[in-house]
C-alpha cells in the first residue's frame, strides 16, 4: 500500500507527463475500477469503454486532485460517476413505487452461491442494478445515491428494496437458494 507521500510523488510525476508513473497509477487501480464498471454497467464491452473514458478523465484532471481523500477514493468517484453517466445515456428506467407490492425477504434464512449472486445481479434491470451496486458494493447511502442519480431519496430506497426482492426471486427461480431450514 502506498503512503500519502508516495502517492503525492507519483501524482506529481503523472502531471509532469512521465509515462512510467502514469502506467504505475493505472496498473495500481485498473482492476478494481474495472470491477466497479462491470458490476454497474454489466456489459463487458461497456465496462471497458467506461474504464477507458474514466482513466482519460483521471489523467486530464489529475492536477485538480487536492489530497483531501485518498487517490483511490478520488479515482473511484470519477469511475462511479462515469458509470452513472453511461447508464443515464442508455436511459435507466425506475419503476413507480405505486406499481407493485415490495416483497420482504428478511425472514427467510438462506445460503447463496457467490457466482449465482453475481449472475443474478447481472439479470437485474439497469435501474435496480445501479442502485443495488452503489448501495451494497460501493457503500453509498441513499441520500448520496439520490444526489448522484438525480432522484429522490425515497426512490433510491424503494428501488433498492425492489432490487433485493427481484434478486431473491431470480435466485429462487434459478434454484440457486439452498434453504438452511428444510
Amino acid at each position: 500500500m502506498a503512503t500519502v507521500i508516495e502517492d503525492k510523488i507519483l501524482i506529481q510525476q503523472c502531471i509532469a507527463g512521465k509515462r512510467e508513473a502514469q502506467y504505475l497509477l493505472y496498473k495500481q487501480y485498473n482492476k478494481a475500477m474495472y470491477n466497479i464498471c462491470l458490476r454497474m454497467v454489466s456489459d463487458q464491452n461497456d465496462a471497458e469503454d467506461v474504464l477507458q473514458i474514466s482513466f482519460v478523465q483521471i489523467f486530464s484532471k489529475l492536477s485538480e486532485y487536492r489530497f483531501e481523500s485518498t487517490v483511490g477514493a478520488w479515482i473511484k468517484r470519477i469511475v462511479v460517476n462515469n458509470c452513472i453517466n453511461h447508464l443515464r445515456k442508455n436511459i435507466i428506467h425506475f419503476e413507480s413505487i405505486e406499481d407493485k407490492e415490495v416483497m420482504s425477504i428478511e425472514d427467510e434464512p438462506a445460503e447463496y452461491n457467490v457466482s449465482s449472486i453475481k449472475k443474478a445481479i447481472d439479470e437485474l434491470p439497469e435501474g435496480y442494478r445501479a442502485i443495488f451496486c452503489l448501495y451494497t458494493m460501493e457503500g453509498y447511502d441513499h441520500s448520496e445515491i439520490a444526489q448522484i442519480m438525480n432522484i429522490s431519496e425515497s426512490t433510491s430506497k424503494s428501488q433498492y428494496s425492489r432490487a433485493k426482492s427481484k434478486l431473491y426471486q431470480i435466485l429462487k427461480d434459478n434454484g440457486s437458494i439452498n434453504h438452511i431450514y428444510q
